[in-house]
Parts: C-alpha cells; structure tokens; sequence
C-alpha cells in the first residue's frame, strides 16, 4: 500500500514522527503553510536528536576542536589529523545503540558499515576499526542472545568488507538491560592533498546518487534513535536497516577509484535520514539549493513514496555533486564495479530543498532552515552532586588472592578473546598489537616506520559518580592507554550515551561530563576532532550509565620501539611510574568494592591533568630510549589487577614486595589514576630512577618478575595458570554452555 503525499496532518501525526507542539508551530512559522506528509518526514528527520544535536550543539561548542595536527575538525563525515609526509589519518566515533536492541546482528553491522562510509567518503582508504560495546547483566535473559547477536554483526561486517578489528571494550551492567550501547570506530589514511568534504560548490551541477539500491528498510531509523524505548519496542523492528559488506567494498573501491579523477565536487554518505540528509546537508553547508527527482532514485521495491525514499536508510549509498565534464567517465567506473550511478537532482541558487515525484512537487522548503538552522535548545540542568566519600574503615580485611582470582574472572575483567577471536585482526597483513593490550596498533603500510595507535576508553560507574571528574577520567584513560605502546596521542573523538536530556538531572550529567571531557583534552593537548551524541537511552524511565565514549589515536615514529603489556623477561625489575606515596589507595566505585563486596559507592577517583601529562611524557620517553621492556596501563582493578594481567600475557610471574603500614586490599585494589605499571633491565634501575627525580615522577620500585606465580605483598602465591584459567574461561562458559 502507498502513502499519498497529502495525507492529513494531524497533532497526532506530528507527535509520531517525534515533534513536539512548539517545534511543529516552528515549522508552520518558517514555511507559512502546513507542511505535506513528506515535508512533515523530512522536517522529523532534520530536527530530531540524531541529526540535529539540539540538545547537546550548546554544549559541544565548548570543546576545543583544533590544534597543530588538526587538518579537519567536527562539521564534515570524520575529523582529519596530519601524521606527516604529508599523510593523514581520518576517524570517527558513531552510535548505533536503538537498532542493537532491537535487531542485534543488522544493527551492530550496519553501525560498522556506517561509519566505514564516513572514513572513506572523507577520501580515505579504511585501516583499524574499534568497538565500544555495552550490555545488560548477564543474568538477564535477553543479554546472551544481544551479545551473540552484535558481536556477529561486527565481525560479519568487518571481517567481510576487509578491515581488521584491533581494540575495544565489552562491559556489563544492569542498568543497559533494556538499552543496550554499540559505539563503532574506524580510521583511515588518506593523502593531506586529497581531502574530500561534503560542501556543495557550483551552480546547476548534477547531483549523482552512487551504490545500492533504495529500499524501505530503516524509514524512519533516526527519528526512532532520537526517542525513548517501552513496551511497543517491536513495532520498531522495521527502522533497523540491513547491510551487506561486500556491496560496500565495491563501494569503497569505486569511490577512491572515482577520486583520482578529479570528477568529485562534494561528496556526502548517506547514513541517518538516508537522502534527506546528505542532500540538505550538503546544499546547506554551500549556501545552494538542492533539487532532487525521485523518478531517477535506483529502487529495489515497487511503488515506494517519496515519503519512503525520502526516510529510507538502506545502506552502501553515497549523493555526489559532480563535474558535469566527468560524467560518462564517472559513470563507467561504477557501471565496472557493479554498482548503480543515476542523476537525480542538481544545485540551485535560491536556498531551497525541492522534491519532486512522478511530476509533482512533494517538497519545497528552506535549505538552511532544514539544516544549519534547526533547533538549539539550552535545556535546564541540576548540578551532579558528586557521590559522598566512602569510609575505608568500612572495608573488611579481605583476601589479597582470592580477591586478585575474582576479579580476574569476572563478568567485566575477564579475557575478551571470546569476542576478538570472531573477528579478523589481521587482515591488511599490518597490525602489530592485538586486541587484549593497552591499545592496537597498526603499521602505516606507506612508511618503512610509521605506526598508529588506538584506543577506546570510558568508565561510566565514575561519570555517574561525578560526571565531570568522569569525563577527565575517560580523556585521560585513552589518552594514558595509547601512550602506554610509547606513541605521541595526536587527537579524539566521542561518542556521548546518556539518557533523556529532558531531564534535568540527565542533561546536568551530559553538561558535566563534556567540561570534564573539554578541560582533560584541553590539558593533555587532545583535541576532538569528530564524534556523535546518543540520546534517549532509556527504557521506561530507566536511563544507561552516563558513558561518554572516548577513542583516541596516537602516532608512532617508529614501531620497532613499541612496548607491549607482557612481561618480557624474569628477574626485571617491576616500577610503578606516577604512584603517590602509598602507592594508591582509592577504593571508592572500584571494582573490588563492586565485585568482590557487591557495594558500589564512593566517589570517582581525582583526575589531576598536570600528573597524567609529567607521568605520560615520562614514560614515553622510556619507550623511546629502549629502557622499558613492558608498560601497561593501571587503571580498573588498581594494581594487582595489572600486574596479574601482565603475567597472564607473558606467562612470567611477578613477586610486588608488601608496603608496611598500608591497608593491602587499597594498595593493590586501589583505582589512583596517573598510574603505569612497567618493567626495565636490573642494570637500568639506578638511570631509570634518576630520570624519575629529574622529572618529578615518583616511580617506586615494587617487586621483581620470575617464577610462574603473582606475589602480591604477604598474600599466598597465585599461579599464572590459575590466573589464566579464570580470566579465559569466563566469557566461553556464559556464552557457550550459559554457566554464570
């Protein structure tokens, strides 16, 4: 059945495609007249959350988006980072959390399709791919069946279309029961001088639709991202689109191929909104009209609507503005690669967005109004209170051991090779760390040298606690975990997950955790340079852990000098770079307090920026000089849990001497950030010690590797084996024979 174009607008209808009152009496406002039924769509798909960052474009705006490396910032498909030689690397952060939940393999596999598109429409040619993936408690009955389902979809995507999967995170906790988060990365290179944004230029141009075929999957996709779950959750199975790999593969060859020869004007992925949004867009950010004729839109299903072709979010497609000289030679290099290549519109001069179906006007609106226009909205918000101080007096003496064994084997701290092993993280023949480091790592395949580093990075349990010290936390972790490899972090993105903004309470935790986010870039010089806001993760009034995903890339000059989280040797000497006196005593929202007591409270350990910076430069110039064999960032489950991590990794024990006078489940459970646990040569202690005063970092000497057991102070010896067999046997046994 087909939708007629003048179909009734109702306050009902309006409420359905995610308007409220006073934005549709903004509509009647700016257009003087109702709106028809796809005007109505496209105003929905414009203005919602998902495209329009109404909610959250105040707040962005205080980020610190450039510096010296910075060739892009926020604003086009993915930001652009100068890696020299006059090379780039190109990455983006982006969200595919409503259509996870509701259709788990499409919805984490188009999420990958998706954000591969807006690396490779930038010019660049897709090299490392990240995901941050959040689940519900694994007791709950849907979890199982959503993490087979993403982890499928990633993998079936990533690993088809030819692009290895070098890091990430999978955590768990209740509060994603019923809104579960999957945050996609990928990363790119291009050449500085073949840069291509979206920016409509030229009057009268052809506007050319590339790739696949429309069809009616994922009408509607972005409005429904931009709302609340409940109980009709299953009504919304068809705004999931559905993706194929290998079509985008064709897609991304015939697009570099297409680039080389100068045919590209502006060049736009159609991702959410599908082509209502690349159009306005890219006639928006050019100051044009746009004028698209549907007849010529290439569909795969019979009678489509405008309203339908206009909302459709089917995959693999691209909107082009083009040289009108390089048609015919344009045209033969999809036609090669199998692809469809139309003309349905060109650029005007008179600002407007002009749809036009079997000979009638469909749409005639404002361009700017649709695009840069949309609605700001300064919401109100509460301050966080940040949580109240936890007594330490309240935790009991515990068993260092059995402590270390839980944690290890836990739900959130238990080896992710379950997950990696599905997916290919060697394909491309250039990765040089796996998942399951600090960071992947990956060789610029141009340079005889030259790597990039990856990280992904965000505890939600802290952003809850105290959203701006959160946000500094998340910043800082990537930005720690990158430098732990021994490269120089150039720049991040972000994807921001939180709840409903019409609470105030939520929109304080969003308001927070972006200064948090903006004062740690700001200090660690990390600027972000691309990124997404998700919002409205929520199921019948219950909101996601705030978790402002960060992901970071850092540089290598040569990768020969890389370090690893493996023990590399017995008998090294074991330091902790950037300790406070005690070592590290902070309790409050650790995971020992989490999953050994079952309490979670206290408050979000302090991010002091000036120590991360002193510490991080400190120990990359370690790296550099070949005095550390092994780096591993501390960081959840303090220090016990990184060193039994490094022993796990290397099959090499460590023995950490007992700090008189301190409370031992503190030392070594404790979650002091600024903190790296790294190994150098006995011979090298005394050099290593006096650069550490020189520097001002205080890098105690806390035990020695050897034997095939972790010693953590006065506790009893704890085999690698057994460490090894907790640690990798969780995931397989909740997975493969659903034990808990």
């Amino acid at each position: 059945m087909t939708i007629p174009n003048d179909i009734q607008i109702t306050p009902e209808l309006v409420a359905a495609h995610g308007l409220k009152p006073d934005e549709y009496q903004r509509i009647l406002d700016l257009i003087g007249r109702v709106p028809s039924f796809t005007e109505l769509g496209i105003f929905s798909a414009m203005w919602n959350e998902h495209c329009s960052y109404k909610s959250s474009k105040k707040w962005l705006k205080t980020l610190p988006t450039t510096g010296a490396v910075v060739i892009q910032g926020p604003g086009e498909n993915a930001g652009v980072v100068d890696i020299g030689d006059g090379e780039t690397v190109v990455f983006k952060m982006e969200s595919h959390n409503h259509p996870s939940y509701i259709e788990p393999y499409q919805g984490a596999a188009t999420g990958v399709g998706g954000i591969l598109r807006d690396v490779f429409t930038m010019g660049a040619r897709p090299i490392a791919a990240m995901n941050a993936l959040r689940f519900g408690a694994p007791d709950h009955p849907r979890t199982r069946h959503l993490v087979a389902g993403v982890v499928a979809g990633v993998g079936g995507y990533g690993n088809s279309f030819g692009v290895p999967t070098v890091g990430g995170e999978v955590e768990f906790d209740a509060r994603y029961n019923g809104n579960i988060l999957v945050n996609a990365f990928a990363a790119g290179l291009a050449r500085a001088d073949s840069i291509f944004l979206s920016e409509a230029k030229g009057v009268g141009l052809p506007v050319v639709y590339l790739g696949a075929k429309t069809g009616r999957d994922g009408v509607g996709g972005a409005t429904m991202a931009s709302a609340e779950f409940d109980e009709s959750i299953e009504e919304k199975r068809p705004t999931v689109q559905v993706g194929d790999p290998f079509t985008e593969k064709c897609l991304l060859e015939a697009c570099l191929e297409l680039m080389k020869t100068g045919a590209v004007i502006a060049i736009q992925d159609m991702g959410a909104a599908g082509l209502t949004c690349s159009a306005v867009e890219m006639g928006a950010k050019g100051d044009l009209g746009i004028e698209l004729v549907l007849d010529q839109v290439p569909v795969r299903e019979e009678r489509m609507t405008a309203y339908e072709m206009m909302l459709s979010e089917s995959q693999e497609r691209m909107l082009m503005v083009l040289k009108p000289e390089k048609e015919e030679e344009a045209k033969a290099i999809f036609v090669k690669w199998g692809l469809d290549f139309a003309i349905v519109g060109k650029t005007t001069d008179d600002l407007r967005f002009r749809v036009i179906h079997q000979g009638e006007e469909v749409a005639n609106l404002p361009i700017k109004d649709l695009g840069d226009q949309a609605p700001e909205y300064d919401r109100p918000w509460i301050e966080p209170k940040p949580a109240a101080s936890l007594d330490l007096a309240s935790i009991p003496a515990g068993d260092v051991s059995e402590g270390l064994l839980k944690l290890v084997g836990s739900a959130n701290n238990s080896s992710r090779r379950w997950i990696y092993e599905q997916y290919d993280t060697l394909i491309q023949g250039n990765s040089l760390q796996l998942p399951g480091g600090d960071a992947g790592v990956v060789r610029v395949d141009t340079h005889p040298r030259k790597a990039l580093a990856f990280s992904s990075d965000v505890t939600p349990r802290y952003v809850e606690a105290d959203p701006f010290e959160g946000g500094k936390q998340a910043v800082a972790e990537c930005w720690r975990n990158i430098t732990a490899t021994g490269a120089l972090p150039l720049a991040a993105t972000d994807n921001l997950n939180f709840g409903n903004p019409e609470r105030p309470e939520i929109m304080g935790q969003l308001v927070f955790a972006i200064k948090g986010i903006g004062e740690a870039c700001r200090a660690l010089d990390f600027p972000i340079v691309s990124g997404n806001v998700s919002l409205y993760n929520e199921t019948n009034g219950q909101a996601i852990l705030p978790t402002p995903t960060i992901g970071g890339v850092g540089l290598l000059a040569d990768w020969s000098k890389m370090a690893r989280i493996r023990f590399a040797a017995q008998g090294e000497a074991i330091l902790l770079a950037g300790a406070p006196a005690n070592w590290g005593s902070h309790l409050g929202q650790s995971v020992y307090l989490r999953d050994v007591l079952g309490r979670i409270e206290g408050p979000a350990p302090h991010v002091d920026l000036a120590h991360e910076k002193k510490t991080g430069e400190f120990v990359r110039a370690l790296i550099q000089d070949g005095l550390a064999t092994a780096v591993h960032d501390c960081s959840s489950g303090g220090l016990g849990l990184a060193v039994a991590e490094m022993a796990i990794a290397s099959g090499i024990g460590a023995k950490i001497s007992p700090l008189n006078g301190e409370n031992p489940i503190a030392t070594f459970f404790g979650e002091d950030q600024g903190r790296y646990v790294l190994t150098i040569k006995e011979e090298n202690l005394d050099t290593v010690q006096a650069r550490a005063s020189e520097a001002g970092v205080f890098t105690p000497f806390i035990g020695r590797t050897g034997g095939n057991s972790v010693v953590l102070g006065d506790a009893r010896p704890v085999s690698i084996e057994e460490l090894r067999s907790a640690h990798e046997s969780w995931f397989p046994d909740f997975m493969e024979r659903g034990k808990l």
